[in-house]
């Protein structure tokens, strides 16, 4: 594989998970705006550009680099043997770092400071529970997809996170470089960096078991 296709499998996994969280933050703090305090409103408008952006950023950037934004999709993927364990580092850097320029970028439109950390705690068995059982759903859903109607992947997954924000407790992050990210927004999206560990280990928790489960179902003939 040449250098320059190197670089743009890169480039596309950085720029993928950049418009995503300037869309999930930025719809965030748009919504809180608008919502008049009707926090169900607020989550509605989160919830809707979020899972419209994961279809069009899968649908342009799934050609290129898989379209994982998400070092839990390639974690799963490295292990079932659809990337090589060598990508795997370099992706999860470009995702959190794609991540975090979306949630300054995010900022930047909405006029509010460039750095800042969340104090929005969300901490309890429930919440791990719930992000454990959105990780597990979101890798069952790209593996089923996958292994029946590949064409349906984007699509899938946009209307599966849109339908986890409000089935899961946790409005389903599922993402260990989302997580990481939503730390330094002090908006309507946002986790205390106090969380995040916990809900990272709950998101491999549910990659783990997903894996183990779609490799039979799916995958092992």
């Amino acid at each position: 594989m040449s250098n320059a296709t190197t670089n743009r499998i890169y480039v596309a996994e950085t720029l993928g998970t950049a418009i995503l969280l300037a869309n999930v933050v930025g719809s965030g703090i748009m919504a809180e705006k608008l919502s008049g305090g009707n926090v169900a409103i607020a989550l509605l408008g989160n919830t809707i550009p979020t899972g419209a952006i994961l279809v069009v950023l899968i649908t342009i950037f799934g050609p290129t680099s898989g379209a994982h934004f998400n070092p839990a999709v390639s974690l799963a993927m490295c292990s079932v043997g659809r990337m090589p364990w060598s990508r795997f580092a370099p992706y999860v850097g470009c995702q959190i770092f794609g991540a975090m320029l979306g949630v300054w970028i995010a900022h930047a439109m909405f006029d509010l400071p460039i750095f800042e950390v969340s104090d929005k705690l969300r901490w309890g068995r429930g919440q791990w529970a719930a992000e454990a059982v959105a990780s597990f759903g979101l890798l069952v859903t790209i593996f089923g997809s996958l292994r029946h109607n590949a064409a349906a992947v984007p699509m899938s997954v946009g209307l599966y996170i849109s339908a986890a924000y409000w089935f899961t407790a946790s409005t389903s992050f599922a993402n260990p470089a989302v997580t990481i990210a939503r730390g330094l927004t002090d908006s309507f999206s946002g986790i205390s960096p106090s969380c995040v560990l916990p809900f990272i280990g709950a998101q491999i928790a549910g990659t783990l078991l997903a894996v183990i489960l779609c490799r039979w179902l799916f995958i092992e003939e």
